[in-house]
């Protein structure tokens, strides 16, 4: 089986590459052609669709693994042309093709679909209310996925939220070396606590990409249900960036990372403003994928102690 992987440079792209499944052709590409932890990645820049109709009709995958994506949420406010070329048009330019070639795509999505008002775990089947350039533009992504592959089964939608791992720039990275600079000289943080979520570790996040690759491809028979057209994964639990600063500190004191954690002070989005608007609450409901993945959750916790540890 073939796959092209997008954005395996990045940090989902560092953790896709380290799992790749026996008998998986990879086809890995980034934007520039290169990555920090190694060559031999093919230039693709998602911004530009005909580039992205001519990888899919040059290589002829059975899948394409749309892990890269515009995530800078902020920047996205000045720069939406670029956003929706990377995460609409780029998923559309992919679509098109693979219905003419008869290959598959996963697309990876975000929990920046909605708007955070409900106060509740969002369902698969619930329908998208961004609230920035951003949740936007990935909803139109998704739109587009499902208008040309959805009738014929080979469109999935898998999405996650609040990504870290243990390469590339992440919350948790940032708040790592925060901890670091601040714990020695007193200096306290000031975190958001009024934006309820829940982190995603790569390392998780790619064995569910893969599994819903093998689940569909026939290749996996491990599970109790079907795969539906979209799908949630994320870590288990629920947080709030403060939290998830403070476990931070916590963890790496314990792992040995730091002599002391600097002290973390909760601050509301109010106190904090940012360019783009963002959902206050969008924890995923994530109970049908796990089934259907036969995937047991990890606490986020845990996982991000693994992903402090192997951040060394």
């Amino acid at each position: 089986m073939k796959v092209l992987l997008t954005g395996a440079a990045g940090q989902l792209g560092h953790a896709l590459r380290q799992q790749v499944p026996t008998g998986v052709e990879l086809i890995a590409t980034s934007r520039s052609g290169s990555g920090a932890d190694g060559d031999g990645l093919i230039a693709l820049d998602l911004a530009d669709a005909e580039a992205c109709r001519a990888a899919v009709n040059q290589h002829r995958p059975d899948w394409v693994l749309n892990g890269g994506a515009y995530t800078a949420v902020d920047k996205a406010e000045s720069e939406p042309e670029l956003a929706h070329a990377v995460n609409a048009g780029a998923p559309r330019a992919f679509a098109e093709a693979l219905r003419e070639t008869g290959g598959s795509l996963l697309q990876v999505s975000t929990d920046f679909v909605f708007n955070g008002a409900q106060g509740s775990p969002y369902r698969p089947e619930q329908p998208r209310d961004p609230l920035g350039v951003y949740g936007a533009s990935k909803a139109a992504g998704e739109d587009a996925v499902e208008q040309l592959l959805g009738s014929n089964g080979r469109g999935v939608i898998l999405r996650t939220s609040w990504v870290m791992g243990p390469v590339g720039r992440n919350f948790a990275l940032t708040m790592l070396r925060l901890h670091r600079e601040r714990g020695a000289s007193g200096q306290p943080l000031a975190v958001v606590a009024d934006q309820v979520g829940c982190p995603t570790c790569t390392h998780t996040l790619a064995q569910a990409c893969w599994r819903v690759i093998e689940r569909s491809a026939g290749l996996s028979a491990d599970s109790s249900s079907a795969l539906g057209p979209i799908l949630h994964w994320s870590d288990a639990g629920a947080a709030s960036w403060y939290d998830v600063a403070v476990a931070v500190g916590e963890l790496a004191v314990d792992l040995g990372l730091l002599e002391c954690a600097a002290v973390v002070n909760p601050i509301t989005t109010v106190d904090y403003p940012t360019p783009a608007q963002r959902p206050s609450y969008s924890l995923l409901d994530c109970t049908d994928t796990r089934r259907a993945l036969a995937l047991e959750p990890t606490h986020w916790r845990t996982a991000l102690r693994q992903l402090l540890a192997a951040s060394v």
